[in-house]
């Protein structure tokens, strides 16, 4: 398609989650809540890492980068699909749009490979603790974290660049909540499979890459903790390791049912569902996940309240 053609699109229009209007506002109400707790649980937990010196340890530095970047894709989709509850023609501009892709791919991509950094870090935490400090340096660290987000910026540049390359001559109206890869090309009244298969083959690649590493960890993982003699030893590294986990199978579980699944099956409604869950519902479940069954964590936001004078009782207890 040709430039002048591709001025013909300047704007979408999203459909939404649902399509019944009684059900607009109490939705609303609900991922509003949602919203706002995802917010306040995820900005909550880096200020609770960068504050507490006890927490400055490359376990809690991951953390503390989920939280960012569970943040900030909740951030690039929520507002927009708040707002489109209440208004009558829900547009998006095509800047906006293609932003809101690339934001979408690139914190996905990262969220995958952080959750595979998370998992060695704990290998190495329980399978080699003499080592962990030079294993798992700050400097190592960063690079990681460096080298998760060079990756996800690389993989989504390439989805967007590829996906508003092509004509979308059918129509602006895009059966989602947000500017997704899969109803965009739907639009389009080219031939799509080059796009299919790059969805296949690099986020399948990310995703593969991830289970992979998370498995092979936790194998070695297990595999230590068994031995260990200390039923104390065992149930705290148990316990770290069940919060992850459960962290994995929900994101990997939904990314794996949104994005390898064959063209056959592919049904908007179920991909506008699991999409909400994974850009909405999991953002907030993971300062839960992580801080419920973490002593640390419980311990050092104790603290913090009573600093701030709303753990007196707390505060006086402990001392």
């Amino acid at each position: 398609m040709d430039k002048g053609n591709h001025s013909v699109i300047n704007g979408f229009v999203l459909q939404g989650l649902i399509d019944n209007p009684k059900l607009q506002l109490p939705l609303f109400m609900i991922f509003l809540l949602v919203y706002v707790m995802t917010i306040i649980g995820n900005l909550g937990m880096i200020v609770l890492i960068c504050a507490e010196p006890k927490l400055h340890n490359p376990m809690y530095f991951f953390l503390g980068n989920l939280s960012f970047v569970d943040l900030c894709c909740s951030s690039s989709i929520a507002p927009k699909m708040l707002s489109g509850f209440l208004a009558e023609n829900n547009t998006i501009s095509y800047h906006a749009c293609v932003i809101q892709l690339f934001l979408f791919a690139m914190l996905g991509d990262v969220e995958c490979l952080l959750l595979a950094l998370m998992a060695y870090d704990r290998y190495v935490a329980i399978c080699s603790p003499l080592h962990y400090s030079v294993i798992m340096s700050k400097k190592v660290c960063r690079q990681l974290m460096a080298t998760a987000y060079f990756i996800g910026m690389v993989d989504s540049l390439i989805h967007t660049c590829c996906t508003f390359q092509l004509p979308f001559c059918r129509s602006n109206v895009i059966n989602h909540f947000f500017c997704d890869e899969p109803p965009l090309l739907i639009l389009s009244c080219s031939d799509t499979s080059i796009n299919e298969i790059l969805i296949f083959t690099l986020v399948g690649s990310i995703i593969a890459c991830s289970i992979g590493m998370v498995l092979v960890s936790y194998i070695y993982i297990f595999g230590t903790i068994m031995r260990m003699h200390s039923a104390d030893g065992r149930g705290k590294a148990f316990s770290t390791c069940i919060s992850h986990l459960l962290a994995v199978g929900i994101f990997h579980g939904t990314l794996l049912f949104m994005y390898l699944r064959p063209s056959s099956s592919y049904s908007m409604d179920q991909d506008k569902w699991a999409s909400m869950f994974y850009t909405v519902i999991i953002p907030m479940l993971n300062p839960l996940i992580y801080s419920v069954r973490n002593k640390a964590v419980k311990d050092a936001l104790t603290k913090a309240l009573g600093k701030l004078g709303l753990l007196k009782g707390s505060t006086i207890a402990s001392q």
